[in-house]
């Protein structure tokens, strides 16, 4: 007897070999058929969705779900557009009770609107004496106080309280960790947020070390949120690259460097794993610290590499041949260089023809180095989003002739380089089905197009999200389709995306979620 079986539905496998289905039947979590192969069959339950489409849950391969749980409790300065609107917001925040020595952190900060940044004097003004964090929403930047910057060492460098990438980091680190309670806490939240937008499965893009790590321990607080049943969707955790040590391993392993026990990508289960090597090479085009090579328009710096270039790139060949998965997050085309040159060094040393690495991002890319991404398999794992809300400002600062080469689409897929969909989320927002409607028309929220000519169809856009997300994920065996032998993870929506005009794919109401061939009934708060 089935435990499911969905009927009257409009079901868009992604699977070729079946490509759309009226019936599905589900046992212990997994599609076990579909249409004649399960009409017949007796169901504890049959759900009659009435012609709604149905598709595979939308995976989300590069989210950040602890700091996206944590921004939304925190107090935002988003919208403000003026100076003395944000520090009104910093000041209720910092005369609110607390602990004593507890810090006030902020969230929404964005210097684009304001045309300048925010200084440390300034925040001094309405601080009341307490350490004040304010965070850029890019995460690769920050604004503090002086009681902040009176803890730092002398050598680290900022423009009057204003931090970015190492520096920043510094700042963070003069905390003590969030505990693995208020992390699960904030992970859950954010994972349900994920659900009402039909996300099933995400790839949290790194814990333990890196620009945003939280705690030593984060792990745990994945692994606290499984004991206590309230892991709501799959997720697959990427290490920070910095939490990588020398190891003593046999000659014979080829390994200079691991995480404890040696453990690598794939270990876990299907509900919690361990995926990728997160390594960042550069910053981020919001905070202009995307590493490019040739200045920003009308400004006189290309941005900047997180460390020495030597250095990266060995921790790019050590985690390969640890036997990583690298998720190599590049957004600057200098950066890209730098990733696509480590990869190929990588390779010929320990040849490891599926290591299906991936670069992050690939904001920028040059058409010289799309034939690379091919050669090498790598895939680029794209926020859409992105150019959907920034685009104006990214078009504005890249120029003309940069402008089309960001966040590319036709031109990774001309090549055969798999192209992956994912929110990047909290910077911003994580809406599956409006990033698929961008990468679709590629056009801002203004209604400017950039690089029209990198536009997808719907197909092409919905296998980003599914198919392409799972090969990405190492996935692609139990999810990405709907196929029988996968996983029951998948999103019922109000209309078919490929049916409706492009302009109201964004729109489409999620009607429900169901993972493990169980609805979700609960929405994000």
């Amino acid at each position: 007897m089935l435990c499911t079986r969905l009927t009257n539905a409009h079901i868009l496998t992604m699977d070729p070999d079946h490509p759309v289905a009226h019936d599905l039947g589900i046992w212990r979590g997994r599609i076990v058929g579909l249409d004649t192969a399960v009409t017949s069959l007796p169901a504890r339950e049959v759900i009659d969705l009435q012609g709604a489409t149905v598709l595979p849950g939308f995976i989300d391969s590069h989210a950040h779900l602890s700091w996206a749980g944590f921004k939304a409790s925190t107090p935002s300065v988003a919208p403000c557009e003026r100076v003395e609107d944000i520090l009104a917001v910093v000041a209720e925040a910092a005369s609110r009770p607390s602990a004593p020595g507890a810090w006030v952190d902020i969230a929404g900060y964005d210097q684009r609107a304001l045309g300048r940044h925010l200084t440390a004097a300034e925040l001094d003004r309405v601080s009341h004496g307490r350490k004040v964090l304010m965070m850029h929403d890019s995460g690769h930047a920050c604004v503090v106080n002086s009681a902040v910057l009176d803890l730092l060492p002398a050598d680290i460098p900022h423009q009057d309280g204003y931090l970015v990438e190492g520096a920043m980091g510094a700042a963070r680190r003069l905390r003590l960790p969030c505990s693995q309670e208020e992390l699960a806490d904030a992970i859950e939240h954010a994972a349900r947020a994920c659900l009402a937008e039909g996300v099933t499965a995400c790839a949290e893009a790194g814990v333990g070390g890196g620009l945003l790590g939280y705690s030593p321990v984060e792990a745990g607080a994945y692994q606290l949120l499984r004991d206590q049943g309230r892991l709501p969707l799959r997720i697959q955790l990427m290490a920070g690259g910095d939490t990588l040590r020398p190891v003593a391993a046999h000659r014979s392993d080829g390994i200079p460097r691991a995480l404890d026990l040696g453990l690598r990508t794939g270990f876990g289960d299907d509900w919690l794993s361990l995926g990728a090597l997160k390594i960042f090479t550069d910053g981020g085009m919001m905070a202009r610290t995307a590493a490019l090579t040739a200045p920003y328009e009308g400004m006189e710096h290309s941005g900047q590499l997180q460390d020495d270039p030597d250095r990266l790139a060995d921790l790019i060949v050590d985690g390969h041949l640890a036997g990583w998965q690298l998720a190599v997050h590049a957004i600057g085309d200098r950066a890209a260089d730098l990733a696509l040159d480590a990869l190929e060094r990588a390779q010929v040393l320990r040849p490891r023809p599926d290591a299906r690495h991936r670069i992050e991002h690939a904001g920028l890319i040059r058409p010289d180095q799309l034939p690379r991404f091919a050669r090498l398999g790598v895939s680029a794992v794209i926020q859409p989003n992105f150019l959907r809300y920034f685009g104006d400002d990214y078009a504005a600062v890249m120029g003309k002739e940069r402008a089309p080469w960001m966040y590319r689409g036709r031109g990774f897929l001309d090549h055969g380089v798999t192209v992956v969909g994912s929110s990047d989320r909290p910077v911003t927002h994580g809406q599956p089905l409006r990033a698929i409607q961008f990468m679709v028309e590629r056009a801002s929220t203004s209604g400017q197009l950039i690089g029209p000519d990198e536009a997808l169809t719907v197909d092409e856009a919905l296998r980003a999200y599914t198919v392409a997300g799972a090969y990405a994920c190492r996935w692609d065996d139990s999810a990405g389709s709907l196929t029988p032998g996968k996983r029951a993870d998948l999103v019922v929506l109000g209309d078919d995306p490929r049916s409706v005009d492009t302009s109201r794919i964004g729109d489409i109401e999620v009607v429900a979620t169901f993972v493990d061939g169980r609805e979700s009934k609960e929405v994000a708060q």
